[in-house]
């Protein structure tokens, strides 16, 4: 049975990323044209362009297309995001969730977006503590709310498949903007959220 994929790559991207697996997979002293590695290097060219698709995506404007005006204002919380990103030092994956609070200041946004707003930043080659600043950022700047909280809690497999080899630790970065910078808006997030 058959069926149809429905991710897009560019042939010319793909081949080149492909070659450059093939003389990888060689130099690590395997035979890239015994049967289970016959096509891997395009597989993994694939997968590679998935992962970092964000480099593609416009998280303003996915906010934008969804922003409504309304005169709530108190905190609106979408927390357990799951996020799944590579580090930028050893282009290994990272995996967690993100918590995200805002104050809204006459827009609301559809709640489906926070989470995709996540999954732009993270489908990039990331570090944890800027991936939360540009999600907190790119929510401050395009809601203007009167305040924004994101948290991220993440397993990061540089830490645990090498170096130090920690299978169970865990990294917890946090931003805050506007009323979260108060402690009291900021602990009622964090309770909220179980932190």
């Amino acid at each position: 049975m058959h069926y149809k994929s429905f991710e897009e790559y560019h042939d010319e991207t793909t081949d080149g990323i492909k070659q450059n697996y093939d003389k990888i997979i060689q130099e690590l002293g395997e035979d890239t044209s015994r049967d289970g590695l016959l096509k891997t290097p395009e597989r993994a060219a694939k997968a590679m362009q998935f992962l970092t698709q964000g480099y593609h995506q416009d998280p303003v404007e996915i906010l934008k297309a969804a922003m409504f005006e309304e005169s709530y204002n108190e905190m609106v919380i979408v927390k357990d995001i799951e996020l799944y990103s590579l580090c930028e030092h050893h282009i290994l994956p990272f995996f967690g969730k993100a918590h995200i609070a805002y104050i809204p200041n006459g827009h609301i946004v559809g709640l489906s977006k926070l989470p995709r707003v996540v999954d732009v930043f993270a489908r990039r080659l990331q570090v944890q503590e800027r991936l939360t600043e540009q999600i907190l950022d790119c929510i401050n700047d395009t809601l203007n709310p009167q305040g924004v909280a994101v948290v991220i809690e993440a397993s990061h497999m540089c830490m645990m498949m090498r170096g130090v080899q920690k299978q169970n630790s865990l990294t917890t970065t946090s931003g805050f903007r506007g009323q979260f910078e108060k402690i009291e808006t900021r602990n009622e997030f964090l309770k909220l959220i179980g932190k």
